[in-house]
């Protein structure tokens, strides 16, 4: 796929590459095969890169350096890292040396967790993680999985919190992992109740922050974190690039997935990802001076699309809390109709049956049953994710097209159990 300027799609061929700036038109996403175009909701997988961001990673990819060299081009190098720290730590509010870069969220979990937990302490993260933390602390648990609590979770997507004081009665300590916000639902935790009770029994917190890091306004000092993980392609930065914040103060034990040359403070070793991370910083920088702005506009366009959906097609259910939420996330059910068949059958709207992590997998979002849908009405289920650069055109376009995607595999799924 390709986003380009409307104005100038018909001048491109199949292998160009354009970006635009969002402020003076619209994004539009293109198929490479025949030039038609695609309503692109799927932010939540990964956004389209921001013009800002794409300038910034092609004149540093022109440039030649390694940032820890100690020649010129390695110091304009490095200088330029410093620079997308600090773009970086003004969108969370922390100190630039509070930020470790990483290949992408992933690695900041797996660093993270490995870091903080330690054998007979408590692990307290819940069922609706993304699987870099379930798995992540399944693993380092693995000796003793008595150390791994999963609290229990509500039927509108929210982890009960509360659950924390009992964890905490019997075991002081350890480490409380819990995501700012669902991947599938968009649903937000309340990471302040979080933190008062792992502050209140000696444990620290981390929160797998993907998902709301550029989509709402994030203080981590009035989250009251230790630890937070992000990826840069969720906002409009490149693929392969990430963060984990790391309170200052924190007391961890170093234990890095990567050695070797000891960059980013001994944290993870390997030649720094210069373009990627320039490319981060100003994606964070872009976000930051939109922040409200986009928020408001893309929470109208998702209340816009449920309402056209639900209007037209009354079954459907909108699955997680509605009131705390992302602005631009919505998880649709959409009973008896296959969610693999209605995507097929729209190949115009890029959407989600899950999280795309997760792709591929025979076993339906561990998400919807852990809030305790069935296992047919999770496989019913589709995930919409707008974001900076959704349109109201992508809107109307992509809500024709699933009403009547699911009308035609309901008809058809209709007629085939019908009288034989």
């Amino acid at each position: 796929m390709l986003l380009v300027e409307p104005r100038m799609r018909e001048e491109l061929s199949t292998s160009s590459t354009l970006v635009c700036d969002t402020s003076e038109t619209g994004w539009q996403m293109v198929n490479e095969s025949d030039g038609s175009v695609m309503s692109y909701l799927d932010y939540n997988a990964t956004a389209p890169i921001r013009p800002e961001a794409a300038a910034a990673v092609i004149e540093a990819m022109q440039s030649v350096g390694n940032a820890s060299s100690m020649h010129q081009p390695g110091r304009q190098a490095a200088h330029r890292v410093d620079i997308a720290r600090r773009q970086l730590a003004d969108l969370f509010n922390c100190s630039p040396g509070e930020i470790i870069f990483t290949s992408g969220a992933t690695e900041a979990n797996n660093l993270a967790l490995r870091a903080a937990y330690t054998a007979g302490s408590s692990l307290v993260t819940s069922p609706l993680e993304h699987p870099a933390v379930l798995e992540t602390a399944r693993t380092v648990t693995a000796e003793r999985p008595e150390d791994l609590v999963l609290l229990p979770v509500g039927a509108d997507g929210l982890v009960d919190l509360h659950a924390l004081e009992q964890v905490f009665s019997a075991r002081r300590g350890g480490l409380v992992s819990l995501m700012a916000a669902n991947n599938e639902t968009g649903v937000l935790t309340d990471l302040r109740v979080a933190a008062e009770a792992a502050r209140e029994a000696g444990a620290l917190l981390h929160t797998d922050a993907t998902q709301m890091i550029g989509r709402l306004p994030v203080d981590v000092s009035e989250l009251d974190v230790d630890l937070l993980s992000l990826s840069a392609h969720k906002f409009g930065g490149p693929q392969g690039v990430g963060a984990l914040y790391v309170r200052r103060g924190t007391s961890l034990p170093h234990r890095p997935l990567l050695v070797g040359g000891g960059q980013e403070r001994g944290w993870r070793a390997g030649t720094l990802n210069v373009a990627g991370i320039i490319g981060l910083g100003a994606a964070a920088d872009a976000a930051r001076r939109r922040l409200g702005e986009e928020a408001e506009r893309v929470a109208a366009l998702r209340d816009r699309l449920e309402r056209l959906l639900t209007d037209a097609l009354p079954e459907c259910r909108i699955n997680g809390r509605r009131d705390q939420r992302l602005p631009g996330v919505t998880s649709i059910t959409f009973p008896g109709v296959p969610a693999d068949a209605v995507l097929a059958a729209m190949p115009d709207v890029a959407a989600s049956e899950g999280s795309a992590c997760a792709s591929g997998a025979p076993t339906p979002s561990h998400v919807l049953l852990a809030m305790g849908l069935s296992r047919d009405d999770a496989d019913s289920t589709i995930r919409f994710s707008l974001g900076y650069a959704t349109t109201d055109a992508e809107i109307e376009y992509a809500a024709q097209a699933v009403v009547r995607a699911v009308t035609q595999v309901g008809s058809a799924l209709a007629a085939a159990d019908g009288p034989r």
